[in-house]
């Protein structure tokens, strides 16, 4: 280190934003859990643009944040919840609502008029069937509750409810009963969403009742439309529903990581990023 008598000693370079990251450590870390909370997921590169640190501070963030149990750490970012409990219907509903309206609209654009489809549980399906709301005849099967309250408002559409146990928490609709309704039939489309997209393509969600009515949805339909926002990738969750080559288009908001995106590619899956 050269001193120059009578001015301050030069720092080496990088020191000064090292003290300053430490320095407004506490801060940031609130600042982070707050955006996981609004946002449902934020990657490491958002973080560091907006704190105006380097990536590899917003890592080490995370993984302090994530071994005190406040977010969850997930591939090129952070986002809420575990492995085996998704987060509360009434806290999803509000997640990512522009995104999910977004995808909504995208998937809606693809069903023509006259169609037969599916639609499962989950918030972002239920923002699907508020963007078919204007389409003309349409046939719709469904195990959620919430869809088909949605859909029944126009007296143009034949809405069908899967029969089975109703879930309180959302209006999901599970079980055998369910699975062996579903299995009746032969739709043109299938309109699925997820918990989550691992980078390998793998899809996952939290309840096996509900991956098992997914499953027969897939099975059942011509084409098959998995819509998941970009919180879902790369999100862990405990149940296997299958993988990304049985889709035939996934709608998303944002582009996709390039580990995911090669798999995609070459299931030949059709991508839309709404």
């Amino acid at each position: 280190m050269i001193i120059h008598k009578g001015q301050p000693p030069i720092q080496p370079k990088g020191a000064t934003d090292v003290a300053t990251a430490k320095t407004n450590q506490p801060e940031r870390h609130s600042q982070i859990r707050q955006m996981v909370q609004n946002k449902g997921f934020i990657t490491i590169d958002q973080l560091a643009r907006e704190f105006g640190v380097t990536p590899q501070t917003i890592r080490r963030d995370i993984n302090a944040l994530s071994k005190a149990g406040l977010i969850q750490r997930y591939h090129g970012g952070a986002g809420i919840g575990s492995s085996t409990e998704n987060v509360a219907y009434n806290e999803r509903k509000v997640l990512c609502y522009e995104e999910k309206r977004q995808i909504a609209q995208a998937v809606a654009a693809q069903i023509p008029d006259n169609a037969s489809l599916f639609i499962n549980i989950g918030t972002t399906t239920e923002a699907i069937a508020q963007a078919l709301i204007q389409h003309k005849r349409l046939r719709i099967i469904t195990n959620n509750l919430n869809v088909a309250t949605i859909l029944s408002a126009n007296q143009d559409f034949e809405v069908i409810v899967a029969g089975g146990l109703v879930r309180h928490r959302d209006g999901g609709i599970i079980g055998e009963a369910t699975i062996d309704f579903i299995q009746q039939f032969r739709v043109d489309y299938g309109i699925i969403g997820i918990s989550g997209i691992d980078l390998d393509g793998t899809l996952l969600d939290f309840d096996y009742r509900e991956v098992r009515a997914a499953r027969a949805i897939i099975d059942s339909s011509r084409k098959v439309f998995l819509a998941a926002d970009h919180t879902k990738i790369g999100r862990n969750a405990m149940v296997r529903l299958g993988n990304i080559a049985e889709i035939n288009t996934l709608f998303t908001d944002q582009a996709l990581p390039q580990a995911l995106l090669e798999v995609v590619n070459q299931a030949e899956v059709k991508l839309v990023v709404a």
